[in-house]
C-alpha cells in the first residue's frame, strides 16, 4: 500500500495537508510547504516544487482512500460536457477541485480517453489514467471505469481501503460533504454513501406501465393517495444527486457495483444538487454559481498585459468588402478599459499572428504596442517582457484559441476569454466572464486595476499603521519589562 514515483503527481495539491504526518522527509517537508505558502508564491511554482519534493518522499506515503473521477471525451447530450464552464471554471476542473480540498482523500485521478481532458486534470493538480476506447462508450457503466481505475492503481502498488467516485455533472461538490462520506465508511457505519437531497414530495406512477408515460391513471408511489399528511409530519425521502459516492473497495470489488451492504446517505443541500444532463442544466447551472458559490473576483495581480487580437478584442470573424478588404467589429467598452489600464502604468502589448492592417490601426487606436505576424509568441513575449523588465511571472496574456497555449505557459497569469477553446479555457488560471470582442478585454483590465488599488490600499493602511505604533512608541512609555511596540 504504498505509492511509486511514478504516482506522485496525482496528489500534489494534497500534501498541503499531508506532509509531516509520516516523520523523516515529511517533517522537513512540512516546514518548507509553510514557508512557501507565506510567501504568497504562484500557483504554478507552488505545485512544481511540491512535486519535486514529492518524488523524493512518494515511496513511503500510505494511501488510504483514493478519488477516480470518469471523464470520457464523448457526449451526445451536452457535447463536450467535461470541459465546459460553470462560473467560468470547466466541469472536470470544479470535480479535481473539490477532491483535492478534502481532507480525507489521499489521492485523485482521472479517468479518461481524451487528451484535453487529461491535459485539464493534469493542469487542476490530479493524476490521469487512460481508459481504453470499449470503456468509454455511452453504453460503458461508470462501474467499469471505477474497476478498471482500481486495477490501473493496484499494477502500481496502490490498493485503496475506500473509493470515492465523483462525477463532473455535479459542479457544486462541498469537500466537507466528501469528507462525511469517507468517514462513515473508515468507521464502520456503511459500506457505501451516497450524497442524496431530502424530499417531501409527493410522486406518482402509471398505474398501466403499458400505457405512455403519464398518458393513463396514476397511483401515489412514495404514499397512500388516501392520505393527506402535512409535510411537517411526514418522513423525508432522500433522491441522489449523482455528485458523489464513497466504497469500501474489498466489497466494491465483489459485488462490482456502487450499492452493496449497508447504504448510507449524505445530505447535501438543494440549492448545490444540479446534475447536468443537458444543454438547459449547463445554463441554469452557469447562473446558479454566482448564488451557490458567491465566488471573490479574482485580483490579477500583475505588471503588463499582453492579449491576442483575433477572438480576443474581436468576436473572431471579419467582414470582407468586394475589394477583399477586411475589417471587424471591435468594444468601445474594451477601449477604454484599455485606456484607464494605459493610464495606471501597466504596459500593453497586443501579439497577432496575422499580418493586417486592421491590427495595427485597433494598436494606434489604444495607445498599445504591437507584434504581427508573430509565429513563436512565447519568444515574442518573453523577450518583449524582458525589454520592459518585467518578470514571466508577474504578466498576463490573454487568448482564445490554441496558437495562444504556448505564451499562457509562460506568464504567471493565463486567462481565457469565456468562449475559448476548452483547451484554452484548462489552461487558464482565469476564465473570464465575457466574450471575446464583447467585452473580455474591459474584464481584464479591470480585474487588474481592482488589485493595484487593493494593494495601495493595504500599502496605505500599513503605513498608517506603522506611522502610528511609531508615534505612539515616541509619545509613550513602554510597558513595564520590555520595549515593544504597543497600539492603543
Amino acid at each position: 500500500m504504498l505509492v511509486t514515483n511514478t504516482s506522485a503527481t496525482g496528489w500534489v495539491r494534497k500534501t498541503r495537508s499531508r506532509l509531516g504526518h509520516n516523520g523523516g522527509h515529511d517533517s522537513s517537508l512540512r516546514r518548507i510547504a509553510i514557508a512557501v505558502g507565506r510567501r504568497h508564491l504562484r500557483f504554478t511554482f507552488w505545485k512544481g516544487l511540491l512535486a519535486t519534493l514529492l518524488d523524493m518522499t512518494a515511496g513511503e506515503r500510505p494511501i488510504h482512500v483514493v478519488c477516480i473521477i470518469p471523464a470520457r471525451g464523448g457526449s451526445k447530450g451536452v457535447p463536450g460536457k467535461n470541459m465546459r464552464p460553470v462560473g467560468g471554471i470547466p466541469l472536470i476542473a470544479r470535480a479535481v477541485s473539490a477532491a483535492l480540498r478534502s481532507t480525507l482523500v489521499d489521492a485523485v485521478f482521472v479517468s479518461t480517453d481524451d487528451a484535453a481532458i487529461a491535459e485539464a486534470a493534469r493542469q487542476s493538480g490530479a493524476g490521469t489514467i487512460l481508459r481504453p476506447s470499449e470503456l468509454a462508450q455511452d453504453t460503458t457503466s461508470s462501474e467499469a471505469a471505477l474497476l478498471h481505475g482500481l486495477d490501473h492503481l493496484a499494477d502500481r502498488n496502490v490498493h485503496p481501503e475506500v473509493l470515492v467516485f465523483v462525477q463532473c455533472t455535479s459542479p457544486f461538490i462541498n469537500p466537507a460533504d466528501l469528507d462525511a462520506a469517507v468517514t462513515m465508511v473508515r468507521q464502520g457505519r456503511a459500506d457505501t454513501a451516497f450524497s442524496g437531497v431530502a424530499t417531501h414530495e409527493f410522486l406518482w406512477r402509471d398505474a398501466d406501465p403499458s400505457t405512455a408515460p403519464g398518458a393513463g391513471a396514476m397511483v401515489g408511489q412514495n404514499h397512500d393517495a388516501a392520505l393527506r399528511p402535512r409535510r411537517q409530519d411526514r418522513r423525508p425521502h432522500f433522491k441522489e444527486t449523482g455528485a458523489f459516492y464513497a466504497m469500501a473497495v474489498a466489497g466494491f470489488r465483489t459485488s462490482r457495483h456502487r450499492f452493496f451492504g449497508c447504504t448510507a446517505v449524505v445530505e447535501v443541500p438543494q440549492l448545490t444538487a444540479i446534475e447536468i444532463d443537458s444543454a438547459h442544466d449547463l445554463v441554469l447551472a452557469d447562473a446558479l454559481a454566482w448564488v451557490a458559490e458567491l465566488p471573490a473576483r479574482p485580483a490579477v495581480d500583475v505588471d503588463a498585459v499582453i492579449t491576442d487580437f483575433d477572438g480576443v478584442h474581436t468576436e473572431d470573424t471579419a467582414y470582407v468588402d468586394e475589394t477583399g478588404r477586411e475589417s471587424v467589429r471591435v468594444s468601445r467598452g474594451d477601449g477604454l478599459g484599455v485606456s484607464r489600464l494605459r493610464d495606471s502604468g501597466v504596459p500593453m502589448l497586443i501579439v497577432s499572428k496575422e499580418l493586417n492592417p486592421v491590427v495595427s490601426a485597433r494598436a494606434r487606436k489604444l495607445g498599445v504596442e504591437v507584434l504581427q505576424g508573430v509565429d513563436d509568441k512565447a519568444t515574442a513575449v518573453l523577450s518583449w517582457l524582458d525589454s520592459h523588465q518585467v518578470a514571466a511571472a508577474r504578466a498576463a496574456y490573454l487568448g482564445n484559441d490554441v496558437n495562444d497555449l504556448e505564451a499562457m505557459r509562460v506568464v504567471g497569469w493565463p486567462v481565457a476569454v469565456h468562449d475559448a477553446r476548452p483547451e484554452v479555457q484548462a489552461a487558464a488560471r482565469v476564465v473570464l466572464s465575457q466574450p471575446g470582442g464583447k467585452g473580455a478585454v474591459r474584464e481584464l483590465c479591470d480585474l487588474v486595476l481592482e488589485s493595484t488599488r487593493s494593494k495601495a490600499t493595504v500599502d496605505r493602511t500599513a503605513a498608517r499603521g506603522r506611522a502610528r505604533a511609531t508615534g505612539l512608541a515616541e509619545a509613550s512609555p513602554a510597558p513595564a519589562g520590555g520595549a515593544a511596540l504597543w497600539l492603543g
